[in-house]
Order: C-alpha cells, then structure tokens, then sequence
C-alpha cells in the first residue's frame, strides 16, 4: 500500500500468514458471483477494485459484494492507463468510479489499484504522476505482491502456485473477476484457500490487513449523483444499442443501393445496345413536335433557351412559350426575336402546371416536349428525345439533364448528384420500368397519355412527379433516353439550394403519398407501386434520416474508440462512392476531374441534402402547406456552357 500526501511516500505491508485477495476489473455477472461464492465457502474476505463502467451497469452486483462484507476499491471508469492520459482525464477517471460506487452501494472508496501498474516497479513516469495526484486527492494507492497470472490463463494450478506466499509472509494477492473466461481463477482460487488455510493464514481485506478504518459512507451528494450517473449510463447503453442497429441498418441501406445501382446500370447499358439494334429495324421518328415552355421570370436564360431550341436539327418544332405572368420583360424579350415557329401565350401567374396546362391545350401536335425556361438543348436533343415513340407502348421520355454552371465547388456537387444520383437512379427505374419522376428540365409525352391522366395537376409541388407516377398507374411505359441532352442551371448559393431541394423533397413525398394506392394495384402501376415507391421511401427518406446517425457515431469513434479503425471505415464507404462515381461519370461521357470535390462533399453537401429530409417529413407530418419557392435565375449556366464538356 503507498500512500503519497503533504509531499510524503509511505508504504506498508501485511503482517506474517496474512493474505490480502484482490480482484480487479468486475463486476462481472458471471464471475463475480461464482468468486463470492467460493469466498463464502471459505469464510473468506477479499477486496475488489472494481472498473466504474461495470460497477454501474451491475450496480446489484456492487451492492452484493458490499454487503458480503468485502471491501471496494476504484480500478478507474474505463480501466484506462492513468500515465498516458491528460491529468483531467485521469481525475474524471477517479471522479466517475468514486460516484458509481457511492450509487451502487453508498460506500466512499479510498483505495486505488490503477490498471497496468499492479506491481510498485510499474509505478512511474506518468504512472506515479497520476498516484501522486490520487494519493493528494485522499486515496491510497494498492499494489500486489503476488500475481496469479489468471489473466494468461496457465491452469488451475499454476495459478494456486503462483499466488501461495513463501515462507508464511503476508501478501496481497491479485486474481481478476473480469475481463474474460475466469472459470480457471475460481478453481485455483478454492485450491489456494483450502491449502492456505490448512497452514493458518488468514484472509482479509486490504483495510484490515493493514489495521485501516473500514470505508466510509458516502454522503448523500455523492449517492445521487452515483444514482444519476448509473441511470445515465443505462439510458446512454440503450441509446448506444439502438443508434448501433441504426448505423448497420444505414450502412447496409447504402451498400444496398450502390450494389443495385451498379448492377441494373450494366443491364441498363446492354439494354440499351439491344433496344438500338432493334430501333434500327423501325422507322425513324421524325413526327412533329410541339414544344412548351412555361416562363415566370426567366428573363436571365430564356433568350438562349429559346434560340436552342430554334437551332433543333429536328425539322418541324413548335414552339409554345408560355408567359406566367412575369414582371422581368420575359415575354417581351422572346417577342423581340422574333424567331420562325415561336409562340408566345401570355397569363396571368397561375403556377407551373396551369401554364404547361395552357401551352399543351394551345400546342398542335401528338408529340410534346416540356422544358424549363432556363434549360439549354443540344441541337439533336429533341430528336433524341422522342425517338423512344417508335414503340406505341411508350408514353413519356425522361432526358439527360446536365448541369451547365459547373466551375464553383457547389456546381460541381450538383453536377456529380445529377450523374451518380439521378442518372444512375433512371436507369434503374427504366430497368424496372417504374420510373417515378420525368424531369421538368427535358421531358417528352404523347399527348393522348397526358389528356387520358388529364394533364399536368396542382396537387403537389413536384408537378413532374405526379405526372410520371400517374402515367406509369395508367400502363405507359416511362424510359430514359441517355443521348438526349439538356443543360441547366443549377442554384448558385446553399440558400437557393435548400430552397429548392425543399420544394422537390416535399413535392416527392406529397406525389408518394396522392399515389400510395399503386402498392396493391397490378400490372404497371403495381410496377411503380411495389419497386418504385419502396425504393423512395427507403434511400429517398428512411436512408436520409437515418445517415445522420453515421455522422454523430464517425465522431464518436474519433473521440472514445480506435481513431484508424474509424477512418478506415469511413475511407471504405467513401471509395464504394468514388468507384461508383467513377462507373457513372464512364456512363455519361463526362470527365473524371470533379471527383476530387467528392470527399468534401460528405461534410457539407451530404448533410445539407439530409437536414432537408428531415424538414420535409417534419413539414408533411404536421400537414403544414409549403408555398412555391421559385430560383432566383442568373443566366450563368448559359455563360459557362463553353466551358462545360461538350456531349461526345
């Protein structure tokens, strides 16, 4: 026993044919109690230096020891080496035991074992630092003069070997009741009493061996804030299980997704090769086209919009451009083109889908392709586009959309979700033939399949989603035409981004909800109903949900666990994400060069797109109306397409 106070070291040792038995790093719910029993057996008496994490998860077992009349000693919180931590961690270290064991069994220990430093020689450096500080603090520090080795596991009798004293000398004896199999420690432990105690030794605690008071009582604020923190630690042991089945619920969530991805992109692309080797065989589309193009404020890109469309290498191409009662001179300035086959319908603001509404009842042709106002076709876009209308089966065409104002960090992040996410996801749901969302930006329909769903409704904010989902319910098939190529302009500021994200989100989640009767309806709405639903709800909302949690445990395990095993972790999922980002940029003829933005992307942008999620469902449940947020338009996407990759 070493005791260090007022600048003094004294130690002390146990008289002649006295034995001290000491266990560390319990309480264990299946060691403990065979220990104690083997003690009581023996009318024996022991002193166990307890780890404060165990003794407040077992606070029943803490008090069972107490109550047996053995004594109580702190072995630390965490059993962690005091010598190689931060002075304030070693005392929280000290504080935390002190306070578990006062709750557990209301005893005010004052004895220390501090682990890895059993034997008096281990004691320095850091080491002895921290038994100076304990020893300041009110504890005597307790080292052993005999180890078992019952933590090698040598047998039964090398253990009773071991701890047997020469020469009938007192001794403190150290065994472990934790950590690990002890069934050799309790029959080397029987062994030992019985040979000892046939010799006259007796046993008792560390206290009594040295003639000490026994130990004290807590007082009454040290046994609540015990009881507290073992409350605590069992609300925190439970919150940790859950939010562990939530991290491998997310993480197998993710795999899943990439593996799926990946896997129906190859089917995608040698469908793809087959259906071109059998369009070969039809006729090429070369039908009219009506084109329409709903505008409110787009004043920034419409001009280029316009004379894109203008510049179509598809010989008849009506152009509706509908003005929804803009107040930035959008309709004027498409008026002073005056460009062929341009029409311009000005109307009061209704909204996106009464203008696209008006512009198909005003447009002339079966075939009509919808855009936004600031989106930039190729010049074979819109031929490319509805060449998929060769099969009468097909009612809508999903295009390529590209994101234009790509040189800015946030540009790039946009234009690699465009690639991974949405790109990857098409292709999928074109495999599946569930495809939930032709998007605003570039999308071609037949417009016997838009009046028989009756044209595009106001119910939601996703007005494109709506409108695919009630098309696949009706029987048409909904593909994905890769070469049909559309440019547009993403937001330019986090704000605007979460502006809009929020409105696609909610407008998602109000199209699932108007069209969840598709879960238990057949043929091709059952297609969208039973893959194309679960599979939003899964990774489009359940997933975002649940990826925060992943993001609060990579912190945790950089603070409390293995820093390298939690890095390599995290650097496994973000190389699954950079090889399929690589596969889908391959795919799309795009440049691999803003793959270096993708590791940054998972601290920003990645927890943008959740906290977006999670505002969504929260808007949905409480059935709050969420009004139209319109994107402020720059017409940078349009400045910076000469500095975009041109389509190969």
């Amino acid at each position: 026993m070493i005791r260090t106070t007022d600048g003094r070291t004294e130690s002390a040792w146990l008289p002649t044919r006295t034995v001290a038995l000491t266990f560390d790093d319990g309480p264990d719910p299946t060691w403990t109690p065979r220990v104690l029993e083997v003690l009581e057996r023996h009318d024996a008496k022991a002193t166990f230096f307890m780890v404060g994490a165990d003794a407040a998860a077992h606070p029943d077992l803490v008090r069972r020891v107490h109550d047996a009349g053995h004594e109580i000693g702190s072995h630390t919180y965490t059993h962690v080496d005091l010598g190689k931590v931060a002075p304030w961690r070693a005392d929280l270290e000290l504080s935390l035991t002190r306070n578990a064991l006062a709750g557990a069994a209301g005893v005010q220990t004052r004895l220390l074992r501090p682990p890895y430093s059993s034997v008096p020689s281990a004691l320095c450096g850091g080491t002895w630092d921290a038994v100076h500080r304990a020893g300041e603090a009110g504890y005597l520090t307790v080292t052993t003069d005999l180890d078992s080795k019952d933590w090698t596991r040598p047998g039964a009798a090398a253990i009773t070997a071991a701890a047997t004293p020469r020469d009938g000398r007192g001794a403190v004896v150290m065994f472990h009741d934790g950590g690990g199999d002890r069934a050799q420690t309790v029959e080397g432990l029987d062994r030992l009493l019985t040979e000892l105690q046939a010799q006259g030794y007796r046993f008792t605690t560390v206290s009594g061996g040295l003639g000490l008071p026994p130990e004290a009582d807590a007082d009454t604020g040290t046994e609540l804030s015990g009881t507290a923190l073992i409350w605590a630690q069992r609300g925190a042991h439970g919150f940790t299980v859950a939010m562990a089945w939530v991290l491998t619920v997310a993480g197998a969530l993710t795999v899943l997704r990439l593996l799926v991805l990946v896997v129906l992109a190859r089917v995608h692309v040698r469908r793809v090769r087959r259906a071109k080797r059998r369009r070969n065989r039809l006729p090429e589309v070369w039908e009219p086209v009506s084109v329409i193009v709903p505008a409110y404020n787009e004043a920034a890109g419409i001009e280029a919009t316009i004379r894109s469309l203008v510049a179509s290498t598809h010989p008849d191409v009506e152009i509706v451009v509908v003005d929804d009662g803009s107040d930035d001179g959008t309709a004027d300035i498409v008026e002073a083109l005056a460009l062929p086959g341009v029409v311009v319908i000005r109307k009061p603001n209704g909204g996106k889908a009464s203008a696209l509404n008006l512009g198909i009842a005003r447009s002339t042709h079966e075939l009509i392709v919808m855009i936004d106002g600031d989106t930039v076709f190729e010049p074979d876009a819109v031929h490319r586009l509805i060449q998929p209308f060769a099969d009468p089966a097909v009612g809508a065409v999903s295009g390529n959309t590209k994101v234009g104002n790509r040189r800015r960090v946030l540009g790039r992040w946009q234009h690699l979700e465009y690639v991974i996410g949405f790109n990857l996801d098409r292709r999928m749901f074109d495999v599946l033939q569930c495809m939930p969302t032709v998007p605003g930006a570039i999308g071609g329909f037949r417009r016997s399949a838009l009046t028989g769903v009756g044209g595009l409704s106001e119910d939601t904010l996703a007005e494109d989603t709506d409108l695919t989902m009630a098309l696949c319910r009706t029987g048409w098939r909904v593909v994905y035409e890769e070469t049909a190529l559309a440019w547009t302009e993403a937001p330019e500021s986090l704000r605007q981004l979460w502006r809009q994200r929020y409105r696609w989100c909610y407008g998602t989640l109000q199209a699932m909800w108007k069209h969840r009767r598709a879960l238990v309806e057949r043929g091709p709405a059952g297609h969208l109903g039973r893959r194309g639903l679960p599979y939003l709800f899964l990774f489009q909302v359940v997933l975002p949900l649940l990826a925060p949690v992943v993001d609060v445990f990579a912190l945790y395990g950089l603070v409390f666990l293995d820093v390298w095993s939690t890095l390599a972790v995290w650097a496994a999922f973000l190389l699954a994400q950079v090889l399929t980002a690589i596969y889908a940029l391959r795919l799309d003829k795009e440049k691999l060069g803003p793959i270096w933005t993708l590791p940054l992307q998972q601290f920003v942008y990645r927890q943008l797109m959740y906290l977006i999620v999670i505002q969504s469902v929260v808007t949905a449940v409480l059935g709050s109306r969420l009004r139209w947020h319109r994107m402020h338009r720059t017409g940078s996407a349009t400045d910076q397409l000469a500095h975009a990759q041109p389509p190969v």
